[in-house]
């Protein structure tokens, strides 16, 4: 905190004293991102430092907040462990909790209760931000929504695969009538139904489409590669070629058993 306010004195940093709250959003996501990034790749190193520009910018929040007179890092750090005490009531009360659902039936109804207290929305899709990437969106949406028992039966997952191929069915009937509009609603519903699925298989839909857009980018690099061998540009080979090129590559990155 220290560092941030000596930054931002007058005779500090001239680009950290342009800083404001608003000019903070954009860091903050991406730093979150580049964190995100090293856990996906297990790199503790990475990890360590990215967690540590992430906090930056929540000392730098803090620190402007105070500024402003509005709080400081004492009041962050003091507001999230009274949050922290009064949602976790199995630890730190008397209430009973078996399992990690119905603590978070418990922890959805205390934010429940909060938020009435502040006359806020009650509801339970309230503190979903409108700014979440869709796949992280639609994934908290169900999550949110399972805590009330709005839900797929536990056990089989057969039947959301049923409710996958029905709503492409409506996206192949919807393509066929040429309505974008329609189309663009059906593919929704299609993605919104994955993500469903990925959540009952604890596959976070995120990572998983982040891992397949790494597999696709090293296979088409080295696509980029042969043909660079052969003295080309990959735009010279028609379809079938580049097919073929997909083949190799596979091949080349399939793991040795």
């Amino acid at each position: 905190m220290n560092i941030i306010e000596r930054l931002r004195a007058p005779d500090g940093c001239p680009w950290d004293r342009k800083q404001t709250l608003d000019t903070l959003r954009t860091p903050i996501t991406e730093e979150a991102y580049e964190l995100a990034d090293a856990i996906t790749k297990r790199d503790m190193a990475a990890i360590r430092e990215e967690a540590g520009d992430l906090l930056l910018q929540v000392v730098f929040v803090a620190s402007i907040a105070h500024e402003l007179g509005a709080f400081d890092m004492k009041d962050v750090v003091r507001g999230i462990c009274d949050k922290l005490i009064r949602r976790h009531p199995h630890v730190f009360g008397n209430v009973k909790a078996d399992d990690s659902d119905e603590v978070l039936r418990n922890w959805e109804r205390i934010k429940a209760e909060e938020r009435k207290e502040k006359h806020e929305s009650t509801s339970i899709l309230a503190g979903i931000p409108d700014g979440l990437p869709p796949l992280l969106k639609a994934n908290r949406i169900q999550g949110k929504v399972k805590h009330v028992g709005f839900d797929w039966p536990a056990g089989e997952v057969a039947p959301l695969f049923a409710k996958l191929d029905e709503e492409i069915s409506e996206l192949r009937d919807a393509a066929s009538e040429n309505d974008p509009e329609h189309t663009a609603e059906e593919l929704g519903d299609v993605l919104f139904m994955t993500v469903n699925i990925a959540r009952r298989l604890n596959v976070d839909p995120d990572a998983a489409l982040n891992m397949v857009c790494e597999k696709f980018r090293r296979r088409f690099g080295i696509m980029e590669e042969l043909a660079q061998s052969e003295g080309k540009s990959i735009s010279d080979y028609t379809l079938e070629e580049l097919d073929s090129f997909w083949d190799r590559a596979k091949e080349i990155l399939r793991p040795e058993k």
